[in-house]
């Protein structure tokens, strides 16, 4: 594969017309003006939301140009198909992706194809997704919903409507805080969100910022702003080497080669099972922050968009529900095999994510020269961005109504039906999400507890708006609760479970 430069580009590659030898051939916005491209008109806030209008009016694969760069987007079904051969393209570390290597480097999520310590924490992490370790995971996962419950408790006792990105942010990042790295960063008792999550929305921010900002001009447009991002960058690599040392201080690694523990363990005394390698300090503070980052982000936002949809349609709502009240009768606590049986919960949850994948989109690299479907022949190092909001909403895969909320679209039929690749919120490949089945069972869990606890009821007034920071999240969604009088009463109103805490769990 060509060695690439810090912006994710083969070395020597210009711009992607370099790559695209018919590049004429692909739509592009009209009114281009020398030197801006498309910026003209152009919201730099929503750029996700931008280009998915533009798409819609451009077709499948479209391009977009800005300060001398193109850039080509694509969300026909037969093209991100095409892009799913592995044997001709894989991972592009382009846009914003390569923006946050400053603070992520390589660790599993902006490493470059060609570094080796992708693969190297790949084959030490992968066992702490099994079922086994899964399994290990949720009784920690339900001691956080209990602190959420607590929380929700108190502010539907005191009559204030519940900030839900807000509260889905704390519970998904102490939950990998958790089970991850035994760390409590003590969030449902702060008012003000942990300097943690800011460092980190800072970070994103800021990675989403510089793509809008021509590479010459970014050092005096940006300078406030970097020096700023330079601090958060700081503070996360404070916490976490606070987190390492108090685990070595504990004497860490406890899981060794054996296999167990958790992800930290793993990280700090696992070898390769082939090569005998271990992760550096410093590729373990990158994984780490990775793991954080990315491992609570993107399900709050997506526990988030699921919550909105189900307080403005009653009717699933309370199909989901009586599915959990079937399922989970009276039991306080459920088992983690109760939760897979959630399946109506769990086509709620890939509804909201067809719709709003927080993650909005993966680049794809061409890694010999060919052609994408369709005819459009690519050189070897030619990439590609696939725009998620518009593949999950083509009309041709998902029908006339793509656009309507509606869970039966992942009935086991339905799914059998479509086209392969048309669902991709993890991604796809070898480099597809690797926390998948933990973030699927999180939300699920959470999803039911929530639905079994209370009645959502959402402000009239609301209409949905969507922030980006690289990521996808409802702007200002804000919900009032009743609690329910039958079957409500499990998980959530008495505190910490007991037991919940172990003896490595921190507080900061």
């Amino acid at each position: 594969m060509a060695k690439t430069t810090e912006t994710g580009l083969p070395k020597g590659f210009r711009g992607a017309e370099q790559g695209w030898p018919e590049l004429r051939r692909i739509p592009h916005p009209p009114r281009r003006v020398p030197l801006l491209g498309d910026v003209l008109g152009v919201d730099r806030r929503h750029p996700v939301q931008d280009s998915t209008r533009m798409g819609r009016e451009l077709g499948p694969v479209f391009r977009r140009r800005a300060f001398g760069k193109e850039f080509v987007f694509v969300w026909g079904a037969r093209q991100v198909a095409d892009l799913a051969d592995e044997s001709r393209f894989a991972k592009h570390v382009g846009l914003g992706v390569a923006n946050l290597r400053p603070v992520a480097g390589d660790g599993l999520f902006t490493a470059y194809n060609h570094e080796p310590n992708w693969q190297l924490a790949h084959d030490v992490l992968a066992p702490g997704f099994s079922r086994e370790a899964m399994e290990g995971y949720h009784g920690m996962m339900l001691s956080v919903a209990d602190r959420l419950t607590g929380h929700w408790d108190r502010e539907l006792a005191a009559g204030r409507p519940v900030d839900v990105p807000g509260d889905m942010t704390k519970l998904t990042l102490e939950t990998i805080a958790r089970t991850g790295f035994g760390h409590d960063f003590g969030s449902f008792e702060r008012e003000r969100p942990h300097p943690f999550v800011t460092a980190m929305v800072g970070t994103l921010t800021h990675a989403q910022r510089r793509n809008s900002v021509p590479a010459p001009l970014a050092p005096l447009l940006l300078r406030g702003p970097s020096r700023r991002d330079a601090a958060d960058i700081a503070y996360l690599n404070r916490t976490v080497d606070a987190l390492v040392a108090a685990r070595l201080d504990d004497g860490g690694g406890r899981g060794g080669d054996g296999g167990g523990g958790d992800l930290l363990d793993r990280m700090l005394a696992t070898a390769h099972p082939v090569t005998g390698e271990r992760l550096s300090p410093e590729n373990v503070r990158k994984q780490v922050i990775t793991f954080l980052v990315a491992g609570h982000e993107t399900t709050s936002g997506a526990l988030s968009f699921a919550l909105h949809y189900l307080s403005r349609h009653p009717d699933i709502a309370a199909r989901a529900r009586a599915e959990v009240d079937s399922v989970w009768g009276d039991t306080p606590e459920p088992g983690y095999e109760q939760v897979a049986r959630l399946r109506h919960v769990r086509r709620v949850l890939d509804e909201a994510l067809r719709l709003w994948p927080t993650a909005p989109g993966y680049a794809r690299e061409a890694v010999v020269d060919t052609e994408l479907a369709g005819g459009h022949p690519m050189r070897r190092g030619a990439w590609a961005l696939v725009l998620l909001p518009l593949l999950h909403r083509d009309p041709e895969v998902w029908g006339p109504d793509a656009e309507r909320f509606d869970p039966d679209r992942f009935e086991p039929g339905a799914v059998r039906s479509r086209p392969a690749h048309t669902f991709k919120p993890f991604g796809t490949g070898a480099r597809a999400c690797i926390g998948r089945q933990f973030a699927l069972h999180e939300a699920t869990l959470v999803l039911g507890l929530l639905l079994r606890r209370y009645d959502l009821v959402p402000d009239p007034a609301y209409r949905l708006r969507v922030t980006e920071r690289l990521t996808l999240m409802p702007e200002g969604l804000r919900l009032r609760l009743e609690r329910r009088t039958a079957r409500g009463d499990g998980v959530g109103g008495a505190g910490p479970t007991a037991g919940s805490c172990d003896s490595r769990t921190r507080s900061v």
